[in-house]
């Protein structure tokens, strides 16, 4: 655990509410980026991470200061996404889907209000591609894969962050890369 991260956790343990925001401040971008990665959504991402912050609040007479803070609290917000599709059993929507109204199909566009040259525009769409092609992705795999190139996590991160053994940790993401080329094949070609 980082030096300033042990003085601030201690203290938090102790009953010290501002240890506890300094440490909400030195993560909230990070936990917010892992849950917007995998709820796509702004305002219940801001939700799930403002209920891991809760969470590991209080719960942070029960972490063990051998392992990372930032683990700890990654694997709080994850299980926290996870308990979210598991509940609302969520169908992703790819804003390049067409919406059916009545009896029409509407396709949107959106403008972009910006000249770009050739090569941004091209991998902006590589990127919505890839995005969309994690999307479809089984919950199970899309959060290995989002931890560990997204938020570029080790593959021991993940294994306690999700509480899975390593093996199957690098399963996953070999799963999750085969399925991703498999969509992407489809899509592209």
């Amino acid at each position: 655990m980082k030096k300033d991260d042990s003085d601030l956790v201690k203290k938090a343990k102790n009953g010290d509410g501002k240890a506890f925001d300094e440490l909400t401040n030195l993560y909230k971008d990070a936990v917010f980026n892992v849950v917007y990665r995998m709820v796509r959504d702004r305002y219940k991402a801001e939700d799930l991470m403002q209920e891991a912050f809760i969470k590991a609040f209080n719960s942070i007479t029960s972490f063990n200061e051998e392992y990372a803070f930032s683990t700890w609290l990654f694997k709080i917000a994850t299980n926290n996404c996870i308990d979210y599709f598991r509940k609302r059993k969520l169908q992703t929507y790819s804003m390049d889907q067409t919406i059916r109204y009545k009896d029409d199909e509407i396709q949107q566009e959106y403008a972009d209000n910006e000249p770009i040259a050739d090569s941004m525009i091209i991998a902006r769409e590589k990127s919505k591609i890839i995005r969309h092609a994690i999307e479809q992705l089984p919950e199970k795999y899309r959060t290995a894969i989002v931890l560990r190139h997204q938020e570029e996590k080790s593959y021991e991160e993940i294994a306690e962050i999700l509480d899975i053994a390593l093996g199957t940790v690098k399963a996953r993401i070999f799963r999750a890369r085969e399925l991703l080329k498999k969509i992407l094949s489809k899509k592209l070609g």
